[in-house]
């Protein structure tokens, strides 16, 4: 099912560099539907480290189990993703699917099972029929380049309208290494640990303990920070790679110096796509920033800044335009966090529309308006109770995400 491209869609993508012992190739294998990219396979260099951060559901796809038991090594070889089937709450049948994609896709790569990390994505509770990699991922792996990012980024959609990319570059050591990055997502968005699928490729020389390390303290800030409908996958899976082909001296420790700009640098990367998640939510016309100041910990203002993102009442206020401030009340009083109605304020923009209590005695309708009228709106809550804060990025909920979901299994 294709949908009309995003209008938060970015106006221009980036070109990704290659990144020196990454090779790509995409495949059309009928997983759920004829006609249609829906495989990537990445081959990786020999020693290419690798971390990864999950999904907290309770039910787990089968591709993200299979991770979790193999990442303990720290290293990779091979990652195929498919989109179509998410391989989730498939039983033994998904267990068997993720065992025997791995063994062709090792035999294809020429490793072992356990270095091919795998993701899927798509209609939860329908078996994946694994035979159909067989054949496509050799000649995936006889054809592998070390550009096609954006073919890749594309071959792993689902109900996204845009492919979302983004690279940035680093120094360590005084040797100039390259981040890639690739995501998918657009319902089902409230990440638990990840998002709903993203890979993250470096040239950098970094051991898999710190790589993790950084991960998960980039996908907090991140992925952990967007929304779209309140909803967490049974399949967010966030992988960064390392192949060490920079040249540069091998970083050992997390807190090495040497590592502060990788670490802006991932961040941001990581950021980035997690903006395009939120800029290409199902339906969505308005990208919306929460951002909670003043409360009592920045756990505190991350729950409530989540409230009122994942609020449908705040979410339809901002789609219709409505500077509706009274439902930004409901979403911070309901988030059981501390806060006191006497000692809040809101402001939609710069305009602030309630404070202490009240509407704001030089309240504008008007300037409120024409705020919310924006294609970007930015929701901002004081609490007046100490130094926690947080910011998040989701969307509106229009129309169309009923229909899109209404339809999603036609």
């Amino acid at each position: 099912m294709s949908h009309p491209v995003s209008p938060l869609a970015p106006k221009s993508v980036p070109a990704l560099p290659p990144v020196a012992g990454v090779r790509l190739a995409t495949a059309e294998a009928g997983i759920r539907y004829k006609g249609r990219t829906d495989v990537l396979f990445a081959l990786l260099d020999e020693g290419t480290q690798a971390a990864g951060v999950f999904t907290r559901s309770r039910c787990p796809s089968a591709a993200v189990d299979w991770c979790r038991a193999h990442l303990g090594g720290g290293t990779a070889r091979a990652l195929v993703v498919n989109s179509g089937i998410a391989n989730a709450f498939t039983g033994l049948k998904g267990r068997q699917a993720t065992e025997l994609t791995a063994q062709i896709a090792a035999k294809a790569a020429g490793c072992g099972p356990h270095e091919v990390m795998l993701a899927s994505t798509g209609v939860i509770g329908e078996p994946l029929d694994a035979t159909k990699f067989e054949g496509v991922l050799a000649d995936c792996a006889a054809r592998a380049e070390s550009g096609r990012w954006l073919n890749a980024a594309r071959a792993i959609m689902t109900t996204d309208t845009f492919p979302k990319v983004a690279t940035r570059v680093a120094e360590i050591g005084g040797v100039r290494v390259i981040l890639n990055g690739m995501a998918k997502g657009a319902g089902m968005i409230a990440p638990d640990m990840a998002t709903m699928l993203s890979f993250c490729f470096t040239d950098a020389a970094i051991p898999a303990p710190v790589l993790s390390e950084l991960l998960a303290a980039g996908a907090a800030q991140s992925f952990n920070c967007c929304t779209v409908d309140g909803d967490t996958s049974t399949s967010d899976t966030l992988l960064l790679f390392a192949t060490g082909k920079a040249g540069h001296k091998p970083v050992t420790r997390a807190d090495d110096p040497a590592l502060a700009g990788f670490r802006a640098a991932l961040d941001n990367l990581l950021a980035d796509l997690a903006q395009q998640v939120a800029r290409d939510g199902e339906g969505a016309r308005k990208f919306v920033t929460v951002r909670v100041r003043g409360a009592e910990s920045d756990a505190s203002a991350h729950r409530i800044a989540m409230s009122i993102a994942n609020s449908p009442l705040v979410k339809t206020a901002v789609a219709g335009e409505d500077a509706n401030w009274g439902r930004v009340v409901m979403a911070v009083g309901k988030a059981g966090e501390p806060a006191d109605r006497d000692r809040l304020a809101i402001w939609f923009g710069d305009i602030r529309v309630a404070c202490e209590g009240a509407r704001d005695p030089a309240y504008d309708e008007a300037a409120a308006s024409a705020v919310m009228k924006k294609d970007e709106v930015t929701i901002t809550v004081d609490l007046g109770l100490g130094q926690g804060s947080a910011r998040v990025w989701t969307c509106d909920l229009t129309k169309a995400y009923v229909e899109i979901n209404g339809d999603y299994r036609s």
